[in-house]
């Protein structure tokens, strides 16, 4: 019995090992324009790198441009390509900081939003992009979070050996 106890005791550890990382949520690891860079030009895509490929689906992600004075500058939707999630921009006008903010579906199910930043050096002759009902929406979003899958998991495993325990002494008390 003893034995049964340890084999499954080693399997449930095993199986939190590895399981973790494939629960984890996606993390940005690099975007086109870097984040906090100054570029002399209006770049004519935004592209952001994730660490796992990124679940599809029209209206999954989104990604808003905003420039110094507020305004809308994505002249399209976003489109996934396994890891990397793009949107077109229209020229972009005034000199200043602007915010890429962006909210994706993570590869774990999870939405995982957050914001980029990149500085215009040199003023463009473009014009906002028309205003849309969404327009803000991922910057507005925010990560509710929870808890991570791991903590359940655990929980689970540590039920599972309370419950494997108490079974075991009571079976021990009939002999």
């Amino acid at each position: 019995m003893r034995r049964f106890v340890s084999v499954v005791v080693v399997a449930c550890l095993a199986l939190v090992g590895h399981a973790t990382p494939a629960f984890a949520h996606n993390s940005l690891i690099g975007s086109n324009p870097a984040n906090e860079s100054t570029v002399q030009e209006s770049p004519s895509t935004i592209e952001l790198t994730f660490d796992q490929p990124v679940q599809t689906g029209e209206g999954l992600n989104t990604i808003a441009v905003t420039g110094p004075e507020g305004t809308n500058w994505t002249v399209g939707p976003a489109a996934v390509a396994s890891n990397v999630v793009s949107a077109p921009l229209s020229d972009l006008g005034p000199t200043g900081t602007y915010r890429i903010g962006y909210r994706i579906l993570s590869a774990d199910g999870h939405p995982v939003s957050g914001e980029v930043t990149f500085t215009l050096a040199k003023a463009g002759d473009g014009t906002p992009a028309a205003s849309t009902a969404s327009d803000g929406e991922a910057t507005a979003e925010t990560d509710e979070g929870g808890l991570p899958i791991w903590v359940w998991i655990l929980g689970a495993v540590v039920l599972l050996g309370a419950g494997l325990t108490v079974a075991l002494r009571i079976g021990g008390q009939g002999r």
